[in-house]
C-alpha cells in the first residue's frame, strides 16, 4: 500500500475517532458543557490532532448534526408513506445506542450556535419526510387535500418531542413505541384507508437483525 493511502486511512480513522468522542461528550454534557480538550482526552488524541481535523467545537458539532440523516438507513426497501414510517422507526431504534444520534438529539436546542437556520436538523429531517409524502401523493396513498408540508413538519416536531419526553421518562427506552404511536394517530387523517391498513410497524422496520 502506498504511503499516501496509509496516511489517508490513518486520517480517516482519526477523524472517525474524534466524531465518536465528540458525540459521547456532547451527548453527556451538551454543547455548553463540552470542551475541545475533553473531546481530545476522550479520543486519546492531542489538541493539535483535533485542530488539524476540526477548527473548533462548533465545527465538530456541525459535522455531527448535519451527518445525522446519512446514518439513518432503513433495513428494508420501501417507498412513499411506508418509507416515511421506516425512516422514523429506524431513527428511533438507532437512537437507543448510537452516540452520534444521541449527540444530535442533545444538540437540538443549541443549533443556532453552529448551524444556519436553513440547515438545522429540523429542516434536514423535514426535507426527507416531505420527499416521502410527495412520493406518497404520486402513488395515491394520501387523502385528497393533505398538506404534505404541514404534515412533514408535524411528524418531525412530534418525533422530536417524543424523544425529549422519552429521555425524561424512560431514558428513551420506549421511543420506538412512541414514534409508532405518532403514526397510528396520524394515519387515519392522511392516508387512504386501504393504504393505512397495509402500513407495517415493529422492530423489523427499523433494525437489521
Amino acid at each position: 500500500m502506498a504511503v499516501r493511502e496509509v496516511k489517508q486511512e490513518r486520517a480517516a480513522r482519526t477523524r472517525a475517532a474524534l466524531i465518536r468522542a465528540a458525540s459521547e461528550v456532547f451527548a453527556e454534557s451538551g454543547f455548553a458543557g463540552a470542551s475541545v480538550s475533553r473531546i481530545a482526552e476522550r479520543a486519546g488524541l492531542t489538541l493539535g490532532a483535533v485542530y488539524f481535523h476540526f477548527k473548533s467545537k462548533e465545527e465538530l458539532a456541525r459535522e455531527i448534526v448535519t451527518s445525522q440523516p446519512d446514518l439513518v438507513v432503513p433495513p428494508q426497501d420501501s417507498q412513499g408513506l411506508q418509507h416515511a414510517i421506516d425512516v422514523t422507526l429506524t431513527w428511533a431504534y438507532q437512537l437507543l445506542d448510537d452516540p452520534v444520534l444521541q449527540a444530535g438529539a442533545r444538540l437540538v436546542m443549541d443549533q443556532e450556535h453552529f448551524v444556519p437556520k436553513s440547515e438545522n436538523s429540523h429542516q434536514q429531517w423535514m426535507s426527507i419526510l416531505l420527499r416521502d409524502f410527495r412520493d406518497a401523493q404520486v402513488r395515491r396513498e394520501l387523502r385528497l387535500g393533505v398538506d404534505v408540508e404541514a404534515y412533514a413538519r408535524l411528524v418531525v416536531s412530534a418525533c422530536t418531542g417524543a424523544q425529549m419526553q422519552a429521555q425524561l421518562e424512560t431514558s428513551r427506552n420506549d421511543l420506538p413505541n412512541r414514534v409508532e404511536e405518532v403514526w397510528r394517530c396520524l394515519l387515519p387523517a392522511i392516508a387512504v384507508p386501504s393504504v393505512a391498513k397495509k402500513m407495517q410497524f415493529g422492530r423489523e422496520r427499523g433494525v437489521t437483525e
